[in-house]
């Protein structure tokens, strides 16, 4: 792992073609280091989550290529990486987990949730909780105390159509139902990494399954 961050960390400092062109064979060696680490990663997630058995690398991790169409940061290459392992890979608007590293900011963590739900998603999300609020509580609080929800982006009012009233309305603001967890360098460069990984996410199976039944209700009903 040490060899990843020290690629991405100088990818960092020398975000341009001319740099990368010049250290392909480095960025090479790390992508396989990177598909064998993403290879255990999905292996021990399938384990508690069939959902996600038979899960390919490419279905979990991300070109390392920047959209850089619409957006004035030209800075063409990712200086992070990460693994999302969720039911149909990361396209399938899913809840699933995910760890991240990114050595620039010192900011590594493993997340269990869903990002960003289409609006059907995000209604059907809703009214779960309109109609089983403690069961919604419990399965953010069975997560566990280590794990901290992302309230970054959550309305500032309540949702037309939601009553704050209810109980734990709160939730009804929120726009995407994630779950962080913080990570250390030294847990990062830790031989059990991929261990202790898979031991904290596993606590957000519940979480993730009741977030997956809602996903596929909204589909259903869009279908």
């Amino acid at each position: 792992m040490k060899e990843l961050l020290d690629f991405y960390l100088r990818l960092a400092h020398n975000n341009n073609k001319p740099w990368f062109d010049a250290h392909r064979d480095e960025y090479e060696m790390s992508k396989k280091k990177l598909a064998a680490f993403a290879e255990e990663f999905i292996s021990g997630i399938a384990e508690f989550d069939p959902r996600c058995k038979n899960l390919q690398v490419k279905d979990c991790t991300y070109r390392i290529n920047r959209d850089i169409r619409f957006s004035a940061d030209k800075r063409p290459y990712k200086d992070w990486h990460g693994v999302y392992v969720c039911p149909r890979g990361k396209k399938s608007g899913m809840a699933g987990y995910y760890i991240h590293f990114e050595p620039v900011s010192d900011l590594y963590f493993v997340c269990g949730g869903l990002y960003n739900p289409t609006k059907e998603v995000l209604q059907s999300v809703r009214e779960h909780i309109m109609l089983d609020p403690e069961g919604f509580h419990k399965a953010v609080q069975s997560c566990g105390n280590d794990f901290h929800l992302n309230w970054d982006g959550a309305l500032k009012r309540m949702p037309k159509g939601y009553d704050e009233n209810d109980p734990h309305s709160e939730y009804y603001r929120l726009k995407s139902y994630e779950v962080y967890k913080s990570l250390t360098e030294k847990e990062v460069l830790s031989k059990d990494l991929i261990k202790n990984a898979i031991s904290h996410l596993k606590h957000c199976y519940e979480f993730n399954e009741l977030l997956n039944n809602c996903v596929e209700y909204a589909n259903d009903i869009d279908d």
